[in-house]
């Protein structure tokens, strides 16, 4: 194919993305290395990563506000899915991945790139979210993926850099590796690395501790319209409101910290600490409602796909067929997902006590009561069970004549 000319860099302003602007040009021979720097809400000084990307050599620095896409378009459907990888972790950073890897493609596109980067090592789940996203929206490119082949050392990487005039960290301030965007933050690295150590209250930026939440309980309520919050405490607000308020209620009583064992795509396990009060606030009020307004059979079989969504986003299959599908089931499931959750938060729990639904809920008073307004018919049971049992009746009595 040979070499890209003009490339586009996946740029965080870090060690690595900043290095991989002279290690492109140099080593690959790229003539022209445009950064982009990606807006998700994490709230860094996005104006300096941008001027360091130059000072390091690029020839264009770009940043893009991705805040509204990235909630509205990647962070709903994941609320709407119930997605949490292993039944645990609801893929904040995940979610990301697909998103700042597209935005790369339609920047190629626009500025007649024949190439795009990124600075990924070989250990981690991004490189995987990265390649497999670019391969299905632009096969035709060229990807470059420095970090992951230069096999310098963290030391060897700044020596590069200074040599460039990048200059080396000033201090090392945490031994933490460290993502954060509005969705949440994850830590890993250092002491962590021992799955036995209890994380330092230092590891965590933006949830209190139980000893630091509030004495007392706070109760608040979700609104939801096809399977979409759409109010907090009966306010309307828009898709990056509502999750900048949950973020705030839950992170304050915090509730929303992660500390699990996850299996890796490329098969590693590792320990991952992760902050995430405001998504995985939202996932349970959605799975509440969920349970009041849908079907058994519908509950169920939504249950066994939500975990085959959540893995396919994890693996950095966003745009596949596959996903492309389940959305089409998810989505339609949540025409009637509408109603109101209360929740109430207090020393690190979310509990929810209270669920209604004023135009689609399957609770029937009248059927679910033991009282005097009780409107089952209760001598009708015996017929049913002697059918649903049929099937037992019949292997017992067959067996037991063989026998």
């Amino acid at each position: 194919m040979g070499r890209a000319k003009k490339v586009v860099l996946a740029y965080s302003g870090g060690v690595d993305t900043s290095v991989c602007i002279p290690y492109l040009k140099k080593e690959y021979e790229v003539d022209e290395v445009i950064a982009f720097a990606a807006d998700l809400g994490q709230g860094d000084e996005l104006d300096k990563i941008q001027k360091k990307a130059i000072s390091a050599g690029a020839t264009q620095s770009i940043v893009g506000n991705l805040v509204k896409p990235f909630i509205e378009d990647f962070a709903f459907p994941a609320i709407r899915a119930n997605g949490l990888y292993q039944g645990k972790y609801p893929l904040s950073t995940a979610l990301a991945r697909p998103l700042i890897a597209q935005r790369l493609v339609e920047i190629a596109r626009e500025l007649n790139a024949d190439g795009v980067a990124h600075g990924c090592t070989g250990k981690g789940n991004d490189q995987v979210r990265f390649d497999v996203t670019i391969g299905a929206l632009a096969p035709d490119l060229k990807l470059l993926t420095p970090a992951r082949e230069w096999g310098m050392s963290r030391e060897e990487t700044i020596v590069y850099g200074e040599k460039y005039g990048i200059a080396a960290p000033v201090s090392k301030q945490t031994p933490y590796s460290i993502d954060l965007n509005l969705l949440g933050r994850s830590i890993e690295a250092g002491p962590l690395e021992d799955p036995f150590a209890m994380p330092d209250e230092s590891v965590f930026g933006i949830t209190s501790s139980v000893s630091n939440a509030p004495d007392e309980p706070e109760d608040i309520e979700i609104s939801f319209d096809s399977g979409n919050p759409v109010a907090i405490n009966g306010n309307q607000l828009d898709p990056v409101s509502v999750v900048k308020k949950a973020n705030s209620l839950a992170g304050k009583h915090g509730f929303g910290r992660l500390d699990i064992i996850e299996d890796r795509v490329v098969g590693i396990k590792s320990r991952e600490i992760y902050e995430t009060p405001g998504l995985l606030l939202l996932i349970r009020a959605h799975q509440e409602i969920e349970s009041l307004t849908l079907p058994s059979d519908l509950l169920s079989t939504k249950f066994e796909l939500e975990r085959k969504w959540a893995d396919l986003i994890y693996q950095g299959f966003w745009f596949s067929p596959l996903k492309e599908a389940l959305d089409g089931f998810i989505n339609h499931s949540q025409t009637n997902v509408n109603g109101v959750v209360r929740i109430r938060l207090h020393k690190g729990n979310a509990s929810v006590v209270g669920r209604k639904s004023t135009t689609n809920s399957l609770y029937i008073p009248d059927m679910a009561t033991y009282g005097n307004q009780d409107k089952f018919h209760h001598k009708s049971a015996k017929g049913f069970i002697y059918i649903w049992g049929l099937p037992s009746r019949v292997w017992s009595l067959v067996n037991k004549t063989k026998n």
